[in-house]
């Protein structure tokens, strides 16, 4: 799978001669195949990839509609580009620059007989819809992630650290197809769930608390993205409300995800019933992120995303409340936005878990 073609239709549209792409997300984007290094230059007329001698064997191998030459000390990747940008006459030339350092980009401005353009926007935009193939490839990587962390309940117990826990999922991940985790995986128990992204410790789990399980897995190079929070032997009355109103909230907002409306509309759905049940200033983060290739991408279903959401945008839907010191309940579930509404790819039951 590549999107050499996709990016070149656009071209005319975003009123570039060709697009330079050097960050790592946006190369497999476009050809379909990771490494960590390598460009990828689209123009109107042709696409091209360039590696040196650790990947040019797999290169070569993997990818399609494009050609694929060697880096070494004779050909430099500005001296290819450059070769490609004087033969198809790009006179501008995209780039990203909210992923460039300004040494690189003071670089190719220098080597390039063209006008390089502001573009990362552009690609932002571009992989925020995600076609048949990438929804499998999510498909895949949630069903992996979803089949290690049920396996995973049967370990759940008083005694066992955060740590042990943080790792068993990772290895049941691998061991079901996961190529790695998404992200750290977070295992966060008792007073440790009140920081969303708390590090696995070496604390043990004790009965009476929640376990807050942050996890992903990637397939084929895309991520998923799940939260669950379950408890270990009882719970109290104000835990059973504060997990009550996050999954009602997470609820909300997925009632009212759908392409058309904006990531403020989505996010305010949740943040209104965590507010109106006197939780408002326990929940920071925004109601959910942009999900592919990356763990988080555009867009985002937040308080400072005012722009419509797309129809085939992947969005988490993750509510939170954090109460400091005491303890903390995240719920996320998956979305895939539609015309009509949205399709959730989470199958991880969501009733209070107590284990």
């Amino acid at each position: 799978m590549n999107h050499f073609r996709q990016i070149a239709e656009k071209l005319a549209d975003w009123e570039l001669d060709a697009m330079m792409l050097t960050a790592a997300p946006n190369r497999l984007y476009a050809a379909g195949f990771r490494s960590s290094a390598g460009m990828v230059l689209v123009t109107r007329q042709s696409a091209w990839f360039f590696t040196d001698s650790r990947y040019i064997e797999a290169a070569q191998d993997a990818i399609q509609d494009a050609g694929v030459r060697l880096v070494d000390g004779a050909h430099s990747y500005t001296a290819l580009a450059r070769e490609v940008i004087e033969a198809d006459g790009v006179a501008r030339l995209g780039f990203e620059d909210d992923r460039m350092s300004v040494a690189s980009y003071e670089a190719y401005r220098k080597a390039f007989p063209c006008e390089l353009v502001g573009a990362g926007a552009r690609m932002d935009e571009l992989r925020m819809v995600k076609d048949a193939e990438e929804i499998e490839k999510l498909l895949a990587s949630q069903k992996i992630a979803e089949a290690a962390f049920t396996e995973l309940l049967g370990e759940i117990r008083p005694g066992v650290t955060e740590r042990q826990l943080a790792a068993k999922l990772d290895y049941l991940m691998l061991t079901h197809g996961a190529e790695k985790p998404s992200f750290d995986t977070i295992v966060a128990s008792g007073t440790n769930g009140s920081k969303p992204h708390a590090v696995p410790s070496d604390k043990p789990v004790e009965a009476g608390e929640f376990i807050t399980f942050d996890f992903g897995a990637m397939k084929d190079g895309y991520c998923s993205d799940t939260t669950r929070t379950v408890a270990v032997g009882f719970v109290t009355e104000e835990m059973r409300k504060v997990y009550d109103t996050v999954l009602q909230a997470q609820l909300a907002g997925i009632a009212a995800a759908k392409a058309g409306v904006t990531g403020r509309q989505v996010d305010g759905a949740a943040r209104d019933y965590i507010t109106a049940a006197g939780y408002g200033e326990y929940f920071g983060h925004g109601f959910g992120h942009g999900l592919g290739i990356e763990v988080h991408e555009a867009p985002t279903a937040a308080p400072s995303y005012d722009r419509p959401l797309p129809a085939g945008a992947v969005i988490s839907a993750e509510p939170g409340i954090y109460l400091p010191g005491k303890l903390g309940v995240r719920i996320e579930d998956v979305l895939i936005l539609t015309e009509e509404g949205s399709r959730d790819i989470t199958g991880l039951s969501k009733e209070l878990l107590i284990l």
